[in-house]
């Protein structure tokens, strides 16, 4: 867990942190721009079109990824009434905070190889960098998942025709507990599900730095 790094290695734990509170302010930027682009101001209106990480951390959500070692930010809030593309709209929403990360791993490696040419390999500033590529890789795939309340879930259900209306209700009203089963067996139980789906795209991102 997080916290046990604060006392083993505080400069290392300042790292993962700020790789983290990127990771979660980019996300949640990303569906508050992509939800105004298409009409919904909704979250422009609550003050979440802003990279202001105060304005997107979850208090209850970080204490918790200091403690258990997952957590989340404030879900940023979408009126999908309001969205121009009555079709598609939800879906771009939803995948605009995934995206952004991606894209933030791509950039990040772009610096990475230019920084390296010129920093020693102990350099922090290196190690910082692949923090924050590890750390939005890792929340851009888990975001995906197609679990309630991840951003996943929403691209299930935009695809996912009609008569899968039932299956979608069940999905909405159980996923969050199925996240959280599923999460605290992989913590505690040391099932390693998510972390064999991380490694993967871990490992697919090793090959490129």
């Amino acid at each position: 867990m997080l916290l046990s790094v604060l006392f083993e290695s505080p400069i290392m734990f300042l790292v993962v942190m700020l790789g983290i509170i990127y990771a979660l302010t980019i996300h949640e930027f990303s569906h508050a721009a992509a939800a105004t682009a298409l009409g919904d101001n909704t979250a422009k209106f609550s003050g979440r079109l802003t990279l202001n990480p105060l304005s997107h951390l979850d208090m209850f959500g970080t204490i918790m990824l200091l403690l258990a070692g997952f957590g989340w930010g404030r879900p940023v809030p979408v009126n999908v009434f309001n969205l121009k593309n009555k079709r598609w709209g939800e879906l771009i929403v939803a995948l605009a905070g995934p995206v952004s990360n991606f894209a933030s791993v791509i950039l990040f490696i772009l610096v990475f190889k230019l920084a390296v040419v010129f920093l020693p390999a102990d350099n922090m500033m290196l190690t910082f960098l692949i923090y924050l590529i590890m750390i939005n890789m890792v929340l851009g795939v888990f975001n995906l998942i197609p679990i309630p309340p991840l951003d996943g879930s929403k691209v299930l259900f935009s695809v996912l025709p009609s008569r899968f209306d039932n299956f979608k209700r069940q999905l909405a009203v159980n996923g969050p507990w199925v996240l959280l089963f599923l999460l605290i067996a992989d913590n505690f139980l040391g099932i390693n599900i998510f972390g064999r789906i991380f490694g993967f795209f871990v490992y697919i991102v090793e090959f490129f730095l």
